[in-house]
């Protein structure tokens, strides 16, 4: 493959659909938060089954991350971003049929469809615009984030509309679900001009495979569970916020569009942090200060939850600010872009293992205690040990490999040069 710059025939049309495609990857999770209460009570789930809603796609992340490089390898990368369109578009119309079997069946079905664009739209940047990444990045995080507050927001307006219409050909619950379809339809409009062109997805993300060092290196493993621990937090707060605010007095429209504002808070460090990057070399005080953030977030939610907005914006703030600063790690640490690639790749598999936990043992800790108190001081237990491995995982070392010939005899670090 060449690594010489390919020339993008209409490079504004290129970032507006692939900003189109950005926004399938949160928002036909998010919009199940809102209405998880109705779905609970309509098909009778416990809140261990309820918190499985959040971890089936996770787990669908973790399993197919791996393997959407090799998809893209056979047919390229357009064509493997037209079926990961297809395959979520196909799980929201499964998901909204109303049965439990359907529910649980199509939620996966998305979960994979969004497992290859997370893989591959990365890849698609770097391919096409290599030399506008940081800036494109920005707004790909920032657009995810407005797609799944759009989601979210709309949820129980959606829901309500659907019961004033009287639908009665499915659920009120599976309308509201249904209708986030736009995202993927419009998408796949927008994304059909691409399918003239067959190519490979660059090389970075060809040769994710490669390193399988990483997999026995501690500092690989810090920069993964700094990012799983990550997502363990949001995820919860992604399926549980909503029922943990009506619990605590507000209304189901209220709860909604808070949870909209938190995921609109998680894209606001992009814009934030972002320039600051380059500024700021050890990342490590940055990383502890997030962490801390959501700490004292999490507790003034438990204890204060009349001021629920600010706690949830400081959530979000910190959820997407650890998320960017780990991403961050994944360059800092590594010496190359093979490198940086398999190590995004093992910590986005291994760190979605991790995050699809957070929902199940949050409600499975509710059910058994009926009350909110004890899962919330769990979540920020997790936020003390996410500080403490900030310590590490940012640190401005970077993996390094010994070899005997071609056997792999060590794994370690060592300070990186400075410029």
């Amino acid at each position: 493959m060449s690594h010489s710059i390919r020339k993008v025939a209409h490079p504004a049309l290129m970032i507006i659909s692939i900003l189109l495609i950005a926004s399938n990857l949160r928002a036909p999770i998010t919009g199940l938060g809102p209405i998880l209460e109705f779905i609970s009570h309509d098909l009778h789930l416990s809140p261990t089954q309820a918190g499985m809603l959040t971890t089936l796609p996770l787990l669908a992340f973790a399993l197919f991350s791996p393997i959407s490089s090799g998809l893209a390898r056979k047919i390229g990368l357009e064509s493997s971003l037209m079926i990961a369109l297809t395959v979520i578009s196909l799980g929201i119309i499964i998901r909204s049929s109303g049965s439990i079997a359907t529910l649980f069946l199509g939620t996966c079905i998305i979960g994979i469809g969004i497992a290859i664009g997370n893989v591959l739209l990365p890849s698609l940047l770097k391919r096409d615009f290599p030399t506008q990444v940081p800036t494109l990045t920005a707004i790909y995080v920032l657009v995810m984030g407005i797609g799944s507050t759009i989601s979210s927001s709309t949820a129980i307006p959606l829901l309500n509309l659907a019961e004033k219409l009287h639908i009665t050909a499915i659920p009120s619950w599976a309308f509201s679900l249904a209708s986030v379809i736009i995202f993927p339809v419009v998408s796949i409009l927008m994304w059909l001009p691409q399918l003239s062109t067959h190519t490979r997805p660059s090389v970075d993300t060809a040769d994710i495979d490669s390193h399988s060092y990483l997999w026995r290196s501690a500092a690989a493993w810090q920069v993964t569970i700094f990012l799983g621990l990550n997502s363990f937090i949001m995820y919860i707060f992604i399926s549980w916020l909503p029922s943990i605010l009506v619990d605590n007095g507000y209304t189901e429209n209220q709860a909604g569009y808070i949870h909209g504002i938190l995921q609109l808070s998680t894209a606001m460090p992009a814009l934030i942090l972002i320039p600051l990057m380059a500024k700021i070399k050890d990342k490590r005080t940055m990383s502890v200060i997030i962490a801390i953030l959501s700490f004292s977030s999490i507790l003034g939610l438990l204890l204060m939850p009349e001021h629920a907005i600010v706690w949830v914006i400081c959530i979000g703030f910190s959820c997407g600010g650890g998320f960017i600063l780990g991403l961050s790690f994944v360059g800092i640490r590594t010496h190359d872009a093979h490198q940086a690639a398999a190590l995004s790749g093992m910590a986005q598999c291994m760190g979605y293992l991790l995050a699809a936990s957070g929902p199940l043992i949050f409600g499975s800790l509710h059910e058994m205690t009926a009350s909110w108190s004890l899962p919330l001081l769990m979540t920020t237990s997790v936020c003390v040990v996410w500080a403490l491995l900030a310590l590490y995982a940012g640190r401005p070392q970077i993996i390094i490999r010994t070899q005997t010939g071609n056997d792999i005899i060590i794994d370690n670090t060592h300070p990186r040069h400075q410029s």
